[in-house]
């Protein structure tokens, strides 16, 4: 099953505590202020509980935009 764009943003609002009408798909949310390395390892183990994807450091530092972490979910 695929997730929609909006599922994604819905479920990134809790990751990174923002509203959703302020997350785009073409946001590069390691510009966000929220992002550091404690966001970074609740998007890792909230992936995997959420979406039943893993995610290793290398492919995390391959994803810049909100865009590229919808894609890798439904890949």
């Amino acid at each position: 099953m695929g997730y929609t764009k909006d599922e994604v943003i819905e479920f990134l609002v809790d990751v990174f505590e923002r509203d959703f009408e302020t997350m785009n798909p073409e946001d590069c949310f390691k510009d966000y202020d929220e992002w550091d390395s404690l966001v970074a390892l609740s998007l890792v183990a909230s992936m995997e509980d959420s979406f039943g994807v893993s995610l290793n450091g290398e492919q995390l530092e391959s994803l810049n935009t909100i865009q590229d972490i919808i894609n890798f979910i439904n890949k």
